[in-house]
């Protein structure tokens, strides 16, 4: 696929995942709470689901713009239009990060049983259903076969998305300092939420 549109969706997926959702919360409290190994169940549950989305998202965007080819300037333009959108709620957050509070008890869970709140956390998302949907077709070539480029914009997003749980479950009480001040994750939502407008305006104009 297009080394250009490769290198604008890295970017723009890391700041996605990177930025505090449900998913990044969970890792986080269970890296605090149980430590970052046993937080590697809950992990690899929720790239199942991840995965899962994804792929299923994919395969609808696939058969969509193979039955109708014409639809692809539609779906550019829908996408585009979504980041833009996600770029400006992302400035407007208060910057609130909700998670459990310090010393409330740990209620002790089996490995499946946290792979399976991953996996779960993961599918049960709307936001990541909207985003695989809109924003996969922005980044796809139309000149290029398909399914390579999409299995390959899945493998980095369950390696963005890997990368970023490993990070906040091992940012313990240092990233939970700073996640707590409202300030900075204003900030981080405002950096994020920059770029999605600059590679929305790209992706819809290009």
């Amino acid at each position: 696929m297009s080394v250009t549109l490769l290198s604008l969706f890295v970017p723009t997926f890391f700041f996605v995942s990177i930025t505090p959702g449900m998913c990044m919360t969970l890792a986080l409290s269970l890296g605090m709470s149980i430590g970052v190994r046993r937080s590697l169940h809950m992990m690899w549950g929720e790239l199942i689901g991840v995965g899962l989305v994804a792929a299923a998202a994919a395969a609808g965007v696939a058969a969509l713009m193979l039955q109708f080819p014409e639809a692809f300037i539609f779906l550019k333009l829908g996408g585009g239009a979504y980041l833009g959108w996600l770029g400006l709620q992302m400035w407007q957050s208060k910057g609130k990060l909700v998670m459990q509070e310090p010393g409330a008890e740990v209620k002790h869970q089996g490995n499946l049983q946290l792979a399976f709140n991953g996996f779960i956390t993961a599918i049960a998302n709307p936001k990541g259903w909207a985003f695989f949907v809109t924003l996969l077709p922005p980044f796809l070539d139309q000149s290029q076969p398909l399914a390579p480029q999409l299995a390959l914009l899945i493998a980095v997003i369950l390696t963005l998305e890997f990368s970023c749980l490993l990070i906040y479950a091992s940012g313990g009480k240092a990233m939970r300092h700073l996640l707590l001040n409202r300030s900075n994750v204003k900030l981080m939502n405002r950096i994020a939420g920059s770029l999605m407008i600059a590679v929305g305006i790209w992706l819809a104009v290009g």
